[in-house]
């Protein structure tokens, strides 16, 4: 069964041509002018990875990713589609739980590796019905959930890889390249500054149950996960 793709953009043009891309390598396509139509959608169910765009009128593309992970959709991939090149504003996509982005004006090429890049990270399957514990963080692979001290938390998908990956190499160092290779997987570029992005996500989230610490960052070489730091 193929991926249905969401398109979340204000100007026709771009929704044509994406949506004739996505078409085109098979894909199962619908699309929306602003966040109240793309909701919806999203209603409806059945959509695997959302294209939205930052800059929209009445609610913006980043207000609406935020509110999409809040309401609980963490399976649902999201890529950003930007004209800003300002690396904050970028990073601050990231943070509230988009997946990736692509700056404006891109190629489809470069899109579309994009969408099978994010797909392959929430769609992986596991067999595994293992628990994983370190301290009080305990990690579910069939349920695809976390709990912290018996209290379930959010994270997105590869907010979820990346605690995983973590987990399971406790005590070891990685550096950022190792991390994006690991988690991200290396068939499509991702900047090294994400890595830093969505450890500070996860720190975030792990700060009121006072296991942020778990995560070391090991100054010129990368991070640690570890209990004993």
């Amino acid at each position: 069964m193929s991926a249905r793709i969401l398109i979340v953009d204000d100007e026709a043009a771009i929704r044509d041509m994406v949506r004739m891309a996505l078409e085109s390598e098979g894909f199962d396509v619908a699309d929306a002018s602003n966040a109240h139509q793309a909701g919806s959608l999203l209603n409806q169910g059945n959509v695997d990875l959302i294209l939205l765009d930052w800059m929209m009128p009445g609610i913006s593309g980043i207000d609406f990713a935020g509110r999409i992970r809040r309401e609980g959709n963490h399976n649902i991939g999201i890529i950003m589609l930007t004209a800003r090149d300002d690396e904050d504003d970028l990073l601050r996509g990231l943070s509230i739980g988009a997946d990736d982005y692509v700056k404006k004006p891109f190629s489809t090429k470069e899109l579309i590796s994009r969408i099978h890049a994010v797909l392959r990270r929430i769609s992986t399957p596991t067999t595994s019905t293992e628990l994983i514990t370190a301290g009080r963080i305990t990690i579910d692979l069939e349920q695809h959930r976390v709990k912290i001290s018996g209290k379930s938390i959010d994270l997105s998908p590869t907010e979820f890889r990346l605690l995983h990956f973590f987990m399971s190499h406790s005590d070891r160092v990685f550096a950022r390249d190792q991390l994006l290779d690991n988690v991200w997987g290396n068939q499509v570029y991702v900047e090294d500054r994400t890595v830093d992005v969505h450890i500070r996500r996860l720190r975030k989230v792990l700060e009121p149950f006072d296991c942020d610490s778990y995560i070391n960052t090991v100054r010129g070489v990368g991070y640690r996960f570890s209990l004993t730091d």
